[in-house]
């Protein structure tokens, strides 16, 4: 991660913008961390960014692996088995 000063950055946003496309970029102050600037370089780069940080969908995620440790999954071989028998194939 590349570090920047918050000064810089103000100054040169587009052109920071267009670096953290390759990199995300660490915004300094007074030599401290203050954020992070993260570019996308699609709307689905962005999708996953919102489902990555999402505290429910972690959690939803959790819970689906808790349960195949616990047994309580359907194999993928039987979902699409019943997906055929479904669509007539």
């Amino acid at each position: 991660m590349k570090r920047v000063n918050m000064s810089e950055v103000r100054g040169h946003l587009n052109h920071y913008l267009r670096e953290a496309n390759e990199e995300e970029l660490v915004i300094m102050r007074n030599g401290k961390p203050v954020g992070v600037l993260i570019g996308f370089n699609s709307e689905e780069d962005w999708l996953d960014y919102l489902l990555e940080n999402n505290p429910h969908f972690a959690k939803r995620i959790a819970k689906a692996r808790q349960d195949l440790r616990a047994g309580l999954g359907i194999p993928l071989e039987e979902v699409t088995t019943q997906l055929e028998k479904a669509s007539g194939a």
